[in-house]
């Protein structure tokens, strides 16, 4: 089952929605209609289960984050889990980034996309608690949401450029500017 998802996962980040059809995935996989039907009754389920499948990533994550007891370390990793280091998660991204487009014209994306954020909001609320004042914190969210979606985005549009290597500079500065900031903020007694 996990061999169809992923394959569903390229065919989304190759072709966007219309690629997902039960029959080009079968065909991808090298086998009958029947296998995927086996798994999924129609494309509904299919999507379901990516989407599935990118919340039990971020609940897997979550627990892996619990054990990092530096707030250094744990911002790092927080902000790491986002980028698209890999072949596997620059697919998944290209596959999201395929998926924003249909949000409005697919209901289950739409009621999905909506579990979708807070769960990657979880994921910088625990990278970013210990870190930054309990005052900042939603801020420090939001900042660091706009930058790792930023970042990912940017990756995916131009994946030559934006080398795993250039992507974790990139996060290194980020870090860095967010350290500042949280150096102001005790000198200014914020925190």
């Amino acid at each position: 089952m996990h061999e169809i998802v992923m394959a569903s996962v390229a065919a989304l980040s190759e072709g966007g929605l219309p690629e997902l059809t039960l029959r080009k995935i079968a065909k991808r996989m090298g086998g009958s209609i029947t296998l995927i039907t086996h798994y999924f009754a129609d494309r509904e389920a299919l999507l379901q289960a990516i989407l599935d499948y990118t919340l039990s990533n971020a609940d897997a994550f979550l627990l892996e984050l619990a054990s990092i007891e530096d707030p250094l370390e744990r911002l790092r990793a927080s902000l790491r889990w986002f980028l698209p280091l890999t072949e596997e998660s620059l697919a998944l991204e290209k596959a999201r980034v395929a998926l924003v487009a249909y949000r409005h014209a697919e209901p289950l994306l739409r009621a999905r996309s909506d579990e979708l954020e807070p769960a990657m909001r979880s994921v910088l609320r625990h990278g970013l608690g210990g870190f930054v004042p309990a005052e900042r914190l939603d801020a420090s969210i939001d900042l660091a949401r706009s930058w790792v979606s930023g970042m990912a985005l940017s990756a995916v549009e131009h994946p030559e450029m934006w080398t795993p290597q250039r992507q974790l500079a990139t996060l290194d500065e980020f870090v860095t500017l967010l350290m500042h900031q949280r150096q102001a903020a005790r000198v200014a007694g914020v925190g």
